[in-house]
């Protein structure tokens, strides 16, 4: 283990956030350096448990006792090996998971967890900077092609992984630039896009090609996208969003998170000069309450936003783990994000009833109501109807799967019973060299589910082509994450 003591004499620290004024002003992320000599001693907390249940809230096996002891020892590169060997991205997992490892952390039972998710980004930005993340190109080539559709974490996990076993891979990605939602979804300061540009820069000297602005199923069919490769792997994501057919919904300034975010983080990043939908001097109110909720609620500060409140149809979680989430599940807490802290305002148990427009077509405020949870049902609290001002609405309430028309239904690949694209223990679906990985055969999910998605998918891709069975496989379709 690392320190045997550490986790008596060291308390849990963790990075400062950038003050609020400051990091309003920018798109960077929000936290400021840490000193590797606190990080190593944060390191030295872990316990290296005889049963480390940090692995049972890790779908992708991360070994973390391994690489915590490793960086408490000063074994930076060491750690990085470790690391990888579970994990193709831990630069994306570092800055975006939530880590179910921590709360299934065994010191967390009394005590705060280990900094886990804080030593993973710390271990593979070292390693970047030191240049011991090279390419690792294939030594042997199949001669098999294989197609990913999308690029988001999971595709490009498959990618790495079928191209590291000597097959040639293309991603085909129908947006101007490579990432997915890691790209235009995530806003730069929750992960500056350089660490994302710096992992592709590795994927394709290692022989992974890159093909953007290709929408597979209108610029390229079906019958063609399988005539063309040995195999494909589905990758898309679970991008057709949830709607609120409410009155007032044609109004203009309502939109959804995924038509807001992608073009801030163009502004962001210097490819646009201005967002059609800016936040400036508006009352922003955003309906959702979650991780994508909290992303509008961060870029609408830094457009200028007037006000920003978010609202949540469930009441308020309890500020500490309650009955209802033992210790190691993954608890419904209050939790206060970077994108929260830097202002607005939080109303749970709401429900909006109707979009209110001005003369001109436009929404000027949302008529709510509170609500009071009854059997399961949301029932509105009788003379709580009041008026929110809004002149900008974003909808962040999830997603309800694939997107059908286009790929899937030129496919006519078979369908699960929740609308994802249905697969077997291999990954591969109703059509014999067709894939899915990720989202879009899994529903709406965490970054480290993709990966090891896209890791599992790229297995069984592999034993279709080859009958051999030597990469790894994190984790089966019907495996259920603990949070």
């Amino acid at each position: 283990m690392a320190d045997p003591k550490g986790f008596l004499t060291t308390t849990r620290e963790e990075p400062k956030r950038r003050p609020v004024d400051l990091r309003l002003m920018d798109w960077r992320e929000v936290y400021e350096d840490f000193a590797s000599t606190k990080l190593e001693k944060q390191a030295g907390r872990c316990m290296d448990c005889g049963i480390p249940f940090c692995h049972q809230g890790c779908p992708l096996g991360n070994l973390i006792p391994e690489w915590n002891t490793l960086v408490w020892r000063e074994d930076w590169q060491q750690a990085i090996e470790r690391l990888h060997a579970t994990n193709n991205f831990p630069e994306f997992t570092g800055t975006l998971c939530p880590a179910p490892c921590e709360t299934a952390c065994v010191l967390g039972i009394n005590d705060d967890p280990v900094t886990i998710k804080r030593v993973e980004i710390s271990i593979v930005d070292r390693a970047f900077e030191e240049g011991w993340v090279t390419p690792q190109p294939p030594t042997v080539r199949t001669g098999k092609k294989v197609a990913v559709v999308g690029s988001g974490p999971s595709g490009l996990a498959a990618a790495q992984q079928l191209t590291r076993a000597g097959h040639s891979v293309v991603v085909l990605e129908r947006a101007d630039k490579i990432g997915g939602l890691l790209r235009y979804g995530i806003p730069e300061f929750k992960m500056e896009k350089h660490r994302l540009d710096r992992r592709l820069a590795q994927m394709e000297a290692e022989g992974t090609e890159f093909r953007t602005s290709v929408n597979v199923g209108v610029d390229l069919s079906a019958d063609e996208l399988r005539s063309s490769y040995d195999a494909v792997v589905l990758a898309g994501g679970a991008t057709d969003w949830r709607d609120l057919p409410i009155p007032g919904r044609e109004l203009d300034g309502i939109h959804q998170a995924m038509e807001f975010l992608p073009p801030a983080n163009r502004v962001a990043s210097g490819d646009l000069a201005e967002s059609p939908y800016s936040a400036e001097g508006l009352d922003v109110v955003v309906i959702g309450g979650g991780d994508t909720g909290a992303d509008c609620v961060g870029t609408s500060h830094r457009q200028g936003a007037r006000s920003v409140t978010q609202l949540e149809i469930m009441p308020k979680p309890p500020e500490a783990r309650s009955d209802a989430h033992p210790w190691p599940t993954y608890p419904m807490i209050y939790r206060v994000s970077s994108a929260h802290e830097e202002g607005g305002e939080r109303l749970y148990a709401v429900n909006t009833q109707e979009f209110l427009g001005d003369a001109d077509g436009r929404v000027r405020a949302l008529k709510l109501v509170e609500v009071r949870n009854e059997g399961g049902k949301f029932v509105p609290v009788d003379g709580s109807e009041r008026e929110l001002p809004a002149q900008l609405v974003l909808l962040a309430m999830g997603f309800l799967g694939p997107q059908k028309k286009g790929l899937i239904e030129d496919l006519g690949v078979e369908l699960d019973p929740r609308g994802n694209v249905a697969r077997d223990k291999a990954f591969k679906t109703s059509l014999d060299n067709v894939f899915v990985a990720g989202d879009m055969g899994r529903g709406q999910s965490l970054i480290v589910w993709a990966i090891a998605e896209g890791r599992s998918a790229a297995a069984g891709v592999d034993a279709y082509l080859t009958g051999r069975e030597v990469l790894p496989r994190p984790i089966a379709p019907t495996d259920r994450p603990i949070a």
